[in-house]
């Protein structure tokens, strides 16, 4: 019995997880994100395995990549302004900054 439930309970995880990929790459794609950045190679703006390295090891990255994402900015990654995402709330914006710095995958 135990066995199975660690099962259920594995497949119940990782279904969590495909879920919350899929939400991030279509919130990415609903809010134009990927217009100007890519996984793995620079567009206009950063790839995010780029954003994900900047991050790394910084205390609330998290919290602190979704600020300014909504805020969008200029200077931090070169010359070209990204404009703030005029739709994307609050917890699509942390949602969008986890998948950003778990790979984006």
């Amino acid at each position: 019995m135990k066995p199975l439930f660690f099962l259920a309970l594995l497949l119940l995880a990782f279904q969590l997880s495909l879920n919350s990929a899929w939400a991030s790459t279509d919130i990415a794609k609903k809010n134009a994100c990927m217009s100007c950045h890519n996984n793995e190679k620079k567009l206009v703006g950063p790839a995010f395995k780029d954003v994900a390295k900047k991050y790394a090891g910084v205390p609330d990255a998290t919290k602190k990549l979704a600020l300014s994402i909504k805020a969008g900015g200029a200077g931090k990654w070169g010359p070209v302004p990204m404009p703030p995402p005029t739709s994307l709330s609050d917890s699509d914006a942390t949602k969008l900054a986890s998948w950003i710095l778990e790979g984006a995958k």
